[in-house]
């Protein structure tokens, strides 16, 4: 059972299925999950702005019968304000879970560590693990099997690839990535993707190459070449990731049916065009949507022996 969800890393193969599994029992009948927390109520720790977050989280619990708390940026600031473990301590007296958008991963791990009751990691600057899970939720809903996937990342290495590598690994799908040197992906993370991906048979390709990145890909997957908290290098990443684009060259060397993948917010005319993020091919709206269905079943899972 599920003490608290911070990286699809820690989630058995089972786990990881069983996930994408109710969330699509979740989708197709949400009025069957009315009310199951009831009276369970949710902290919501933001350090960084968010629309698809803040809305499927709170939505999700809205939905199951609970209710949602939001804390900005400037209510707790942890690590100057007061420590992560007090934050912890003094959160799991009040409400029944906590879901945190944070910069530094290390915030989640400690506040997992101190408090008693389940954390949900909603981002940091090494995961974004309940993106991750909609994405191959919505993979699954298009390509049914996922074992015969192949998914082709473009652009930074960044937490939404680590994840998405960790994804892939327990789901027994190829994935190829595709930065400029010096942005790949974290190497430990690559690893460990690596090792989990032996249980399934995934496999990975780390290349400089977009062109051979995307080759024979069900999906191509991109996302903004400087993340919040990167601000300050956003001319400097806009030369170096310029070949990079997903452009309408690019996807035509995929299959005519690949289709397009974003986590959003998108920066049209950098990462992707209008005429690929618009186009027939895109499912980013769909991977929007499918964070609510995600979410709201992790939070089920994480709660379900409280209910008992």
């Amino acid at each position: 059972m599920l003490e608290d969800f911070i990286s699809i890393h820690d989630l058995t193969v089972y786990e990881f299925s069983q996930i994408l599994d109710l969330t699509q029992k979740i989708k197709d009948n949400p009025q069957r999950f009315q009310n199951k927390l009831k009276d369970k109520i949710l902290a919501m720790i933001f350090q960084k702005p968010s629309l698809r977050t803040r809305m499927t989280f709170e939505v999700g619990m809205l939905q199951l019968g609970g209710e949602a708390v939001y804390l900005s940026p400037s209510d707790i600031q942890i690590g100057t304000r007061e420590t992560a473990y007090d934050v912890g301590k003094n959160l799991e007296r009040w409400v029944n879970a906590i879901m945190i958008r944070a910069f530094a991963h290390q915030d989640v791990i400690d506040l997992a560590k101190a408090s008693r009751i389940p954390v949900i990691n909603a981002l940091t600057d090494l995961l974004h693990p309940c993106q991750a899970m909609a994405d191959f939720f919505t993979l699954k809903e298009k390509a049914k099997d996922l074992t015969s996937l192949k998914l082709a990342y473009i652009g930074d290495g960044n937490n939404v690839c680590h994840s998405l590598l960790f994804a892939a690994a327990k789901a027994g799908s190829k994935m190829s990535v595709a930065t400029p040197p010096g942005y790949k992906p974290d190497s430990e993370i690559v690893k460990q993707a690596e090792e989990d991906g032996k249980e399934t048979g995934a496999s990975f390709l780390i290349t400089d190459n977009p062109s051979e990145a995307v080759e024979d890909a069900d999906a191509v997957y991109t996302d903004a070449w400087a993340s919040m908290g990167q601000e300050e290098e956003k001319v400097d990443r806009a030369k170096i990731f310029s070949s990079y684009q997903v452009n309408k060259e690019l996807m035509a060397k995929a299959r005519e049916d690949t289709v397009f993948m974003h986590c959003l917010p998108a920066h049209r005319g950098e990462e992707v065009t209008d005429d690929v993020l618009d186009s027939p091919r895109s499912i980013v709206y769909d991977q929007a949507e499918n964070r609510l269905h995600v979410q709201k079943i992790i939070m089920l899972l994480l709660l379900e022996k409280k209910q008992e």
